[in-house]
């Protein structure tokens, strides 16, 4: 009796070796880094850390990106892409789904972005973009862009920063149960700012910033992702993009997508 029993046990350790060595691989395990080819049409002098000693490079694009040759970009060291999909609640950027649907043939971790519009309540514009953006296994976390909007022909308020940050909150928490992940929050250095951003502990921030290192400008905050120039040139992109930069290693961006992906 007791030799059968080791007998089974035996037979079912094996089984279960067998089937973690037949399990295929998960691709979204698997992250390969391309090198950046990029230059830009108005260059800077950084006077702190260039954004070039960052390894992982990637981009953000709407619908004034309306040719991109992906495998190309991809090739070339666009690693990621943050592609506008919604804005207030009736927008839906016309290039969106082309671009998801681009950016992920050609092997390049994407995710979809939503321009705040002030004269809308958060709560109806999280919807608006859970209702054009699939939840799609592997993407980066969603993205809430916060900026001011002084040239807009229909809203140009200024809200305090108080209310500001209890509508951004209301549209990370809608936005982060649908999709399972919290959101990062793009913004400008006036708006962020202006409405005290920096009381928003434990977000995850892109910060733009053009002519130094965010370190400086945004009083040495923590951020995820780095928007370091729109005058920038790809190969595989017509015109000119906004390129932008992972704030850590290859193997910390590994790490990263693994903990936040869908």
């Amino acid at each position: 009796m007791i030799r059968l029993l080791h007998v089974a046990l035996a037979l079912t350790l094996s089984a279960c070796v067998g089937t973690q060595r037949d399990r295929a691989p998960d691709p979204q395990d698997t992250v390969t880094v391309t090198s950046s080819n990029f230059s830009d049409e108005r260059p800077v002098a950084w006077p702190d850390r260039s954004p070039d000693r960052y390894p992982v490079h990637g981009i953000d694009i709407s619908r004034y990106q309306t040719s991109i040759d992906w495998p190309t970009a991809r090739a070339n060291g666009v690693n990621f892409a943050f592609i506008k999909a919604t804005e207030g609640g009736d927008m839906l950027d016309p290039m969106f789904h082309a671009h998801w649907q681009g950016a992920g043939a050609a092997g390049v971790k994407r995710g979809a972005y939503h321009f705040f519009y002030h004269c809308r309540p958060a709560e109806e514009q999280a919807r608006w973009f859970i209702r054009h953006v699939p939840r799609t296994p592997g993407a980066l976390p969603p993205v809430l862009d916060m900026e001011w909007t002084p040239f807009s022909p229909t809203c140009t308020i200024r809200r305090d920063g108080a209310t500001i940050r209890e509508e951004a909150r209301i549209f990370l928490d809608l936005v982060e149960r649908h999709y399972g992940q919290r959101p990062l929050i793009y913004t400008t250095v006036d708006f962020f700012n202006d409405s005290q951003l920096w009381r928003m502990e434990g977000e995850e921030f892109w910060l733009r910033s053009v002519a130094d290192h965010p370190h400086g400008v945004y009083d040495g905050r923590a951020w995820r992702f780095w928007q370091y120039t729109s005058t920038g040139v790809v190969p595989g992109i017509a015109g000119q993009v906004d390129i932008n930069v992972f704030g850590g290693t290859k193997q910390a961006w590994a790490d990263w997508l693994r903990a936040r992906r869908l």
